[in-house]
Formats: structure tokens, C-alpha cells, sequence
């Protein structure tokens, strides 16, 4: 398992050129952990969630399968390390949401974890509502469940929320096939969030000796808070081919959601 790369500038931001805002690590290190976003008179206490039916869904190879412009998928899923339950409309007064599928163990997602933190600091400020949700299976990965779940929040610092998605089911509807996957919403007034970016954090791979920068994404972030049109140029993750089974497998089965 790759261990997270280390990056002492990270450049977030778009202008014709190059990056508009640089954030250093140092930058981000007093940044407090009470700094996640305030939806207190929102939450409400989880529930048992009703049973509901696993749909066979079709392999695919990339994460680019959604279409642009789709609305996002309701949701209503627990919080495990408050025990609070959230849903889609508890974002709603926000202009934009970042929705990051993840989980703890995947090389991907750890090569960026501390870089997802930093990109969702800057941008909470700015206006972006972000939370993340991991789906993958704790039979066979026993260390994405909810309470490494909650470890991990606490140990990273995550100023967003992170999610158990037990039944998989939010993913399906999401679209979402690996991690990390990201779905950048915009919302105008009243009308729903509709998705405005669905592609990589950047070019860096645990094995190709690439800068993590965010750039990709935070391009799309920049041009959303600005009002700007869809980027044109979306990079999906590239993953290797996976199915998920029918109810009766479901929970023996892994996600399969992590290769590129």
C-alpha cells in the first residue's frame, strides 16, 4: 500500500496561465478540525434505514459514465463518527457540493488523502459544501468500516462529513465505480444540484512520480464559484472492470472500486 505523498505546495485556483492561489502545508496546519460544516440545526440522529433492492449493475472501465448536467441522486446515510444521519438536503443553501467517493484503504485514495483536506479547507471557505462517502463491503475489507471510519476523520482532520454507504446502494445511484471518484454539483437558486464536473483530483498516481497538485478539480471548483461554463476537458479515472452482484452477494462482495 502506497503511503500518501508528501507535497509542500499544492496550487489550487485558474487563471489563463497557471494557479491563482497557492496553499502550502504549512499554511493549513493550525486549520482546526471544529471548522467542518455547521449543519447542527439540520442533523438528525441516525436510523435504522429501510431494506431496499440491490440492482445489477453492468461493468464498466472509467469513471466517466455519468452524464453532465444529472441531477444528484437523494441521499440519506449515517455520519459514524458523530452518529448523525445526513441527506442532499441538508446542502441545500450551499451554490456548489463536492460529493468524493473514498474509503480508508484504497493506495489511491491514501496517496491523496492529505490533499483532499487541504483542497476542502480552502474551498469550505469559498463557499463549496463537500462530504464523502465510502461503499465498500466490511467482509472484505474489514478496515473500511464504520468505526476505521470514524478513526480516520478524527486522524485526518476531515472538516467534511464521511459517510457509510452499507448498502451500496447511494453509490449505484451516484454512478460511482472506483476511489477516488469525485462529482463536483452546481446549484442556481431553487433548482437541483446538477453535475458540473465528474473526473480525477489530478495526473498523480501513486507509481508515476507525478506532483499532486488537485489541479483538475480545483479548476472545475474555480469555474463553478465564478459562474464560468463546464470545463471541456474532464479526465476520467481510469478502473479496471467491476460488477456488483445481487442482494444475496452484495455484502460478500467487494466493491472492486479502487484501480487505475
Amino acid at each position: 500500500m502506497a503511503a500518501s505523498t508528501a507535497v509542500t505546495a499544492v496550487a489550487y485556483g485558474v487563471s489563463s496561465s497557471r494557479s491563482a492561489f497557492a496553499i502550502t502545508s504549512r499554511r493549513f496546519s493550525s486549520f482546526s478540525p471544529s471548522k467542518r460544516l455547521d449543519h447542527s440545526f439540520l442533523r438528525r440522529r441516525v436510523s435504522t434505514p429501510s431494506p431496499r433492492r440491490v440492482v445489477v449493475r453492468a461493468a464498466r472501465t472509467e469513471s466517466g459514465g455519468v452524464n453532465l448536467g444529472a441531477r444528484a441522486p437523494d441521499f440519506e446515510l449515517p455520519e459514524p463518527l458523530t452518529g448523525n444521519l445526513w441527506k442532499l438536503d441538508d446542502f441545500e443553501l450551499y451554490p456548489c457540493l463536492l460529493v468524493m467517493f473514498i474509503c480508508n484503504h484504497c493506495p489511491f485514495v491514501i496517496h491523496l488523502k492529505k490533499d483532499i483536506v487541504k483542497l476542502s479547507n480552502f474551498y469550505m471557505k469559498k463557499g463549496l459544501a463537500v462530504v464523502a462517502i465510502s461503499s465498500n463491503s466490511v467482509v472484505t475489507h474489514p478496515q473500511d468500516g464504520p468505526e476505521f471510519m470514524a478513526e480516520d476523520a478524527k486522524v485526518f482532520k476531515y472538516p467534511f462529513p464521511y459517510l457509510y454507504d452499507e448498502s451500496q446502494e447511494v453509490a449505484r445511484e451516484f454512478g460511482a465505480v472506483c476511489t477516488p471518484e469525485f462529482f463536483l454539483y452546481k446549484k442556481d437558486g431553487r433548482r437541483p444540484f446538477e453535475l458540473f464536473y465528474h473526473g480525477q483530483f489530478d495526473d498523480s498516481r501513486p507509481s508515476n512520480n507525478i506532483p499532486v497538485t488537485g489541479r483538475d478539480l480545483s479548476l472545475a471548483i474555480d469555474l463553478v464559484l465564478s459562474g464560468q461554463p463546464v470545463p471541456s476537458n474532464q479526465k476520467p479515472r481510469f478502473v479496471p472492470k467491476s460488477k456488483l452482484k445481487g442482494e444475496e452477494n452484495a455484502k460478500q462482495e467487494n466493491f472492486k472500486r479502487l484501480k487505475v
